[in-house]
């Protein structure tokens, strides 16, 4: 792809696990996409640092599209790793009260989970205590729609079908700038092989960097770009055996879901995320942050051995709303809304996320 300007017909920016859903969706509506991904990998920021959970939706706003694309997009994640042999496991979870002073809130969160349709059971301390016997609460929920996947081998075949149906992929290939056409976007990737095109639509699925990506755009309105937050969070893996069988998850807080426990596909047990707003983007792991991690996971499980904790790995979540300030919801802004004719613009794409991602992906292509 050398010409002056190669014409194509949909150009998605970042191979992100969204990205990549979104690209397939595309391609299964019979268009022409062509993947633009800065990394020589797919999958391999946001995407390849979270807990592979899907989540089930208990937590969202009713009528917000976390809940929305949520519910609809867990579904359709287990249909496709059913249908694409992806593994993964539904280990089901509890949503913990740490004391007496929590329960209300945990029977709040029963209601408004099945007031959106997702329903939980109600557990007393002894029938908690019954499925996790190393679990110390006042009550719990058990989430059965709640499990674990294989993000790496998901995003491994939604790329495979995306490609079956014609989609390409292009490595190496950061997007350095572009501006609005009467008819379309004109991009110009960089990297070894630097090209510029210009594409009927554009969609921006770049996580981290979406908002640097839309400001690149000659013709993007300012006002249309949300503000831009980093929110770190770190995981420590768990030496020895695994304590529990399920997820474990206490009460969430305005920020984040708590310092939970899940276990990857081997049966590895890992405590996070925390939550850590930064201004740059840091993959380390602070070991002096375990202390925070053992005051909390001794609330509910006391036997935590002293020296069990090891820095595993962390991601960032690309939060459209900073410190302090109310969550805010999925932002998809279609061409009216980015301002520019074909461009389409995703932010905040935060947890749910990975769960979402072929709603997401669907909520896109239906609107184009």
């Amino acid at each position: 792809m050398t010409s002056s300007h190669e014409l194509v017909d949909c150009v998605v920016i970042g191979a992100g696990v969204v990205g990549l859903a979104v690209a397939r969706a595309m391609a299964r509506k019979g268009r022409e996409v062509l993947i633009l991904e800065a990394e020589e990998a797919f999958g391999s920021v946001t995407s390849a640092r979270n807990s592979e959970v899907i989540h089930a939706g208990i937590y969202y706003p009713h009528g917000s599209l976390k809940e929305r694309l949520c519910i609809e997009g867990r579904d359709k994640l287990y249909a496709f790793c059913h249908a694409y042999g992806v593994t993964y496991k539904r280990t089901t979870k509890l949503v913990f009260a740490a004391n007496e002073s929590e329960v209300a809130g945990l029977k709040k969160l029963q209601a408004h989970s099945a007031a959106g349709g997702v329903y939980m059971t109600y557990l007393s301390a002894p029938e908690a205590k019954k499925l996790e016997p190393q679990l110390v609460c006042a009550a719990a929920l058990l989430s059965p729609l709640t499990g674990i996947i294989d993000s790496h081998g998901f995003m491994l075949a939604i790329l495979g079908d995306a490609e079956a149906h014609g989609a390409v992929i292009a490595y190496n290939s950061p997007v350095v700038s572009g501006e609005a056409a009467d008819d379309g976007v004109i991009i110009h990737a960089g990297g070894a092989a630097p090209m510029t095109l210009k594409a009927k639509t554009v969609i921006n699925c770049v996580g981290l960097s979406a908002q640097n990506v839309s400001r690149s755009i000659r013709g993007v309105p300012t006002p249309t770009i949300p503000p831009q937050h980093y929110a770190k969070g770190n995981y420590f893996y768990l030496s020895g055996k695994a304590p529990f069988s399920r997820l474990i998850y206490p009460l969430p807080g305005a920020h984040s879901l708590g310092l939970h426990y899940t276990l990857d596909l081997a049966g590895q047990g890992r405590f996070g995320p925390d939550i850590e707003w930064v201004e740059s983007m840091n993959y380390d792991v602070d070991e002096g942050r375990a202390a925070s991690f053992y005051a909390a996971i001794r609330k509910y499980w006391p036997d935590l051995p002293d020296d069990a904790l090891r820095p595993g790995y962390s991601g960032i979540r690309p939060k459209i709303q900073a410190q302090g300030e109310p969550a805010r919801d999925f932002m998809i802004q279609m061409a009216n809304e980015t301002g520019v004719n074909g461009f389409v613009s995703l932010y905040g794409i935060e947890s749910p996320g990975l769960t979402s991602s072929l709603a997401i992906a669907d909520y896109v292509a239906e609107r184009l």
